[in-house]
């Protein structure tokens, strides 16, 4: 696939297309992932711009959870380049990290810390309140139990408060709505609509219904 060409062209994604107007949140021109002897995928090329959002479908192994690795850089890309706001990551990493959020597919919770203290470890890297965050996934109430004794959906829901802290421009979720019932699919629809709002951008990579209205999609 072409790299782009004009920020306010369409683009070809997946035998579909997205219309970025003026400058994008993010691009991706001509990725490429190589894991073992495999090709992932290759010459990969998408924008998402600002308000906008772009699911990532298709069947397990298809390279959906290692876009969004390169995306967040932490996994090289074989080719191509990864520009957010306008500036490639290659060219500062660190600064790269800091305006996105990625959640994973794994919640990544310390057991022996409470919930507070599991997204007050966030807070201290990103900035933002804990507490309000915290309700703005319903875990208020539970903001002093150790990790160890959350059910699934409630160790999703602690993961997905990071997104409460401070702002990033772009969200990278994997599989975000896996354990969650359809109050907290609710509360997360809340806060990304927000986030969109406000002008940022959501990759998700996901096998189920997303409350994204007017989401793109990009088939791998």
């Amino acid at each position: 696939m072409a790299a782009l060409k004009h920020e306010d062209e369409i683009r070809s994604i997946g035998g579909g297309r997205i219309l970025a107007a003026g400058q994008p949140i993010l691009e991706a021109r001509d990725l490429a992932c190589i894991r073992g002897d495999r090709a992932v995928f290759a010459g990969l090329s998408f924008a998402v711009p600002r308000g906008g959002a772009l699911l990532l479908t298709g069947a397990n192994g298809a390279g959906k959870s290692s876009l969004l690795r390169v995306i967040a850089g932490l996994l090289p890309a074989a080719d191509g380049e990864v520009l957010l706001e306008g500036t490639p990551a290659r060219t500062d990493p660190a600064g790269h990290a800091l305006r996105l959020r990625y959640i994973s597919s794994q919640d990544a919770l310390k057991p022996a810390l409470t919930v507070a203290e599991n997204l007050a470890f966030y807070a201290a890297l990103w900035g933002g309140e804990v507490t309000p965050a915290l309700e703005a996934l319903g875990l208020g109430a539970l903001a002093g139990l150790p990790g160890r004794v959350l059910s699934t959906g409630q160790r999703r829901r602690l993961a997905l408060a990071r997104l409460a802290l401070a702002p990033a421009r772009l969200w990278l979720l994997d599989e975000t709505s896996l354990g969650l019932d359809a109050a907290s699919v609710a509360r997360l629809g809340d806060l990304m609509a927000r986030h969109r709002a406000a002008g940022g951008a959501i990759l998700a990579a996901t096998h189920l219904p997303l409350p994204l209205p007017d989401a793109q999609e990009l088939k791998l």
